[in-house]
């Protein structure tokens, strides 16, 4: 199987954000490589060009993520670059910006496993892959993974902490909802911190496969349903809880179905927010019947959990 390495050279402050955007588009596994050099002393006015350029790609940070090669792989690499070109509309310095391709064969991608460790989130769920060995300690409940292309390994910030708000927030019996399942980690969460039934929907056929295959690893099929599904629509279900890990802008135009497959008193735990976008979000909030019941934060990214 061949593979597609998407680096991607930006600022510090945007590492984040383009790590997101990979995410976003089925890469998993991201690397980064902070090139910081010690300028001090140089002489601008006496630096070759070349020199000057090698110096500048030295000075940013490089955001690596990989994508399989697929009919859809062109789009995928246009739209990373035009999300990386918009960063600078949500006040972040997207530093070069410059999008650079190479083709790698599986055993070098691969490589971002040896990486990828069990990771206790919470006090209750250990997310573990598929690779890795783990025993589990007294009340502990493991979620086992295969992240494959899809998002979704624990370690993002806003995974992480959409981990630890269903702990928090959901009780055994609820019926869940997740939208943009990804790897299917949330939903697999919920099923086994005892949801009474998952709807997991993605709207991207790899997302769904990985999820499936998640899910039957994980022993949850007959608590876990997944569709492939453009946010919630044409779903009927009503839901005791909503899960979203997107992006700002998705948020806001699920907000309408969100109180409409809510059920009433039901929670919306949404994250996939950089901070720059919250106030966009929270103001669709106080348009409707929703109301923030906490806020959390990590790292430049904003979870909000939401009461009907």
């Amino acid at each position: 199987m061949k593979w597609v390495e998407i680096q991607i050279k930006t600022s510090k402050e945007a590492v984040d954000a383009v790590s997101n955007i990979l995410y976003d588009v089925g890469a998993d596994g991201v690397v980064i490589e902070d090139n910081d050099i010690d300028i001090a002393g140089f002489d601008w006015d006496y630096v070759d060009e070349d020199v000057l350029e090698n110096i500048q790609d030295n000075m940013v940070t490089t955001v690596k993520g990989y994508l399989v090669q697929s009919p859809s792989l062109h789009d995928k690499i246009s739209l990373i670059k035009e999300k990386v070109n918009r960063l600078p509309e949500y006040n972040l310095d997207k530093g070069p910006g410059k999008v650079e391709t190479i083709e790698v064969d599986d055993e070098e991608w691969s490589n971002w496993k040896k990486y990828y460790k069990p990771m206790k989130i919470g006090p209750e769920i250990v997310v573990k892959p598929k690779w890795e060995n783990y025993i589990p300690q007294e009340g502990e409940k493991v979620v086992e993974l295969d992240p494959g292309m899809a998002f979704g390994t624990g370690t993002h910030e806003t995974t992480y902490m959409c981990i630890n708000a269903l702990q928090k927030y959901m009780k055994a019996g609820m019926d869940i909802i997740d939208v943009g399942c990804g790897s299917g980690i949330l939903a697999i969460t919920a099923a086994k911190l005892g949801a009474n039934h998952v709807l997991a929907l993605d709207k991207d056929d790899v997302a769904v496969k990985v999820a499936e295959e998640n899910i039957k690893l994980n022993h949850v099929e007959d608590i876990v349903t997944v569709k492939k599904n453009n946010l919630l629509e044409g779903i009927e279900l009503e839901a005791n809880l909503i899960i979203a890990n997107i992006v700002a802008d998705a948020i806001i135009r699920l907000m309408p179905a969100v109180e409409k497959n809510l059920k009433d008193g039901g929670l919306f735990v949404t994250s996939g927010i950089i901070k720059e976008r919250q106030d966009d979000v929270m103001n669709y909030v106080y348009k409707g019947n929703l109301s923030l019941k906490e806020r959390m934060e990590m790292g430049e990214w904003v979870t909000l959990v939401l009461n009907k």
